[in-house]
């Protein structure tokens, strides 16, 4: 399986938000972004600037309770789904091909949250952990599958 890999530290909020809105400006529709972190680690922080860099001006909550979020206002469609509330039994019921094969919603990108908590790993996409460090946190992003964005366009951060 086919993989890239890229790792960024990220000081403070304005890195995080350089780094998704860099993503929200260069991804593909279709792209499927697997976060995963504990909490607070900045898993919403970064979709929230993902989306401004899709030019989504409405304001970007995480779906904790709805599970899924929709924004169509931007350069591509973005969807918001947390998974923490779920159980990888109930995540079926989704349905969430939908979304990732752009099935009776427009192709976009899917960003998940709590995304070990999927029965299985759609691909491609883009695995992206934050983890805690000292001054900060480091974001490790994987581009898995044959035909998964490059993140060469990332380097530039």
């Amino acid at each position: 399986m086919p993989q890239q890999t890229f790792s960024i530290f990220l000081e403070d909020l304005a890195a995080t938000q350089s780094l998704g809105g860099c993503l929200g400006r260069s991804l593909p529709a279709g792209t499927i972004l697997l976060m995963e972190g504990d909490l607070g680690a900045g898993k919403t922080s970064l979709i929230q600037s993902v989306g401004k860099g899709l030019g989504i001006e409405d304001s970007i909550v995480s779906p904790t309770f709805t599970l899924i979020n929709e924004y169509h206002d931007g350069r591509l469609s973005l969807y918001h789904l947390d998974l923490y509330r779920l159980n990888p039994e109930h995540v079926d019921a989704l349905y969430l091909e939908n979304y990732y094969e752009g099935i009776e919603v427009p192709l976009g990108i899917v960003a998940i949250e709590w995304s070990e908590r999927l029965p299985s790993l759609p691909e491609p996409h883009i695995k992206i952990q934050l983890s805690y460090e000292e001054n900060g946190r480091q974001a490790a992003l994987n581009a898995v599958g044959p035909d998964a964005p490059e993140l060469d366009f990332l380097k530039a951060l």
